[in-house]
């Protein structure tokens, strides 16, 4: 049997089809799932015994199967992740086909080890523009603020790109390394840092700073892309910085908080243990099973150069225009942590948003309800966050 060529088709999980995408060519591959921004993933492993089919992909230490039959000129059979198993089906394509369901509308640039892909928003006319690096928060956060890991989108990032665009102002977001349409650049987890995360925003002002569509180029982030932002605006001398939702203290501080509300016992003791360990630089073999999705080996190395950065150093640091902005609201960064900010810069613009969230919609005082605007596009950006944000770049886009 000949795999080699496309082929389309589809997993039927709980009340979605994903459309997806494989090309085979010999016993090598890759994969596509384009609604999720996965786009030519590579195959780690294709095995063709008579009538079956089995093909895998790793994906940030994560193993997707797919094992099947062809059977009548399609294959299906079983797709698994993280123990749950849906069935698929694949049909013989074309690129042709193909091509409609994969974004296209990208901007591509050359960093360190790779291509970046980044989704380039400009308002209408000829510009130059002055133009907003986006950068989006930790975890598999992707360009327009959703993560994969929750069950819906809110849509935060896009909605201020499109916000921007529509006051002239044009703005560049992206998947980070490991997700979405940069989901190949993710690599080995083992060597993630987390300043790979600051040399790709380089990467973008640098592109920015040399195309002549764009007059300035300012810096947004969001939660973790607030430090991550911060770091690249006083590297790369941005036009200005906006800080959303931007923590003040170190990882290993906030992490020790939310593990105090998560664990206890002998497991929080372990936990604090191998944080102070990390923090000194000293990585930690044998970790218990529960707190694997922490502190797996893998992962401590980028866990340790995140705790290399103290949000009140390195906005000082910083000498451009800076927004600090926060919400009533959040769950996540409280007000007190822009408030750290603030104190550690004092010159700057504080602006603190009532009933405003950690995506950056207005929510109810309940939890249950706050959470609830994760996963609902249809709600706007909190009321006077765009304004804000919009005269304050406005403001420092001809320095």
């Amino acid at each position: 049997m000949n795999l080699d060529g496309y082929w389309e088709g589809k997993i039927e999980v709980p009340n979605q089809q994903l459309p997806i995408i494989v090309e085979f060519e010999e016993e090598d591959g890759k994969l596509s799932i384009p609604v999720q921004g996965l786009n030519d993933c590579p195959l780690s492993h294709v095995k063709v015994d008579d009538s079956n089919v089995f093909f895998e992909m790793e994906i940030q230490g994560d193993i997707l199967t797919f094992d099947g039959q062809f059977e009548e000129e399609k294959i299906k059979g079983i797709f698994t992740q993280q123990g749950r198993s849906f069935s698929f089906e694949l049909v013989k394509g074309n690129l042709d086909n193909v091509s409609e369901l994969v974004d296209k509308d990208l901007t591509e640039i050359e960093v360190s080890d790779g291509v970046m892909k980044g989704k380039v928003e400009t308002p209408e006319g000829q510009g130059p523009f002055p133009v907003a690096i986006i950068i989006a928060g930790s975890g598999p956060t992707d360009k327009d603020g959703n993560s994969k890991a929750l069950p819906g989108e809110n849509n935060s990032l896009k909605m201020i790109a499109e916000d921007l665009a529509s006051e002239g102002i044009a703005s560049i977001r992206y998947d980070k390394r490991g997700v979405g349409d940069n989901m190949i650049l993710g690599g080995n987890e083992k060597d993630l840092r987390f300043d790979d995360y600051i040399d790709d925003v380089v990467a973008w002002m640098t592109y920015a700073e040399n195309n002549d569509l764009f007059s300035s180029v300012s810096v947004i982030g969001h939660s973790e892309g607030s430090l991550i932002g911060m770091v690249a605006s006083y590297q790369e001398d941005a036009d200005a910085f906006v800080s959303l939702a931007g923590a003040g203290r170190q990882a290993d501080d906030i992490l020790n908080e939310q593990l105090e509300t998560q664990l206890s016992g002998d497991l929080l003791k372990e936990a604090k243990e191998v944080l102070d360990n990390l923090k000194r630089g000293e990585t930690v073999k044998n970790i218990s099973s529960e707190l694997q999705s922490i502190f797996r080996p893998s992962v401590q190395p980028y866990m340790m150069s995140w705790m290399g950065y103290n949000p009140r150093q390195e906005l000082a640091k910083v000498d451009s225009p800076i927004l600090i902005v926060n919400g009533t609201r959040d769950l996540q960064v409280p007000v007190s942590d822009a408030e750290i900010l603030y104190n550690a810069k004092p010159n700057s613009e504080f602006l603190i948003i009532e009933d405003m969230n950690h995506v950056l919609k207005e929510a109810p005082a309940d939890q249950k309800g706050n959470l609830a605007t994760y996963f609902n596009p249809d709600i706007p950006l909190a009321k006077g966050l765009m304004n804000s944000i919009i005269d304050f770049l406005k403001e420092n886009s001809n320095r």
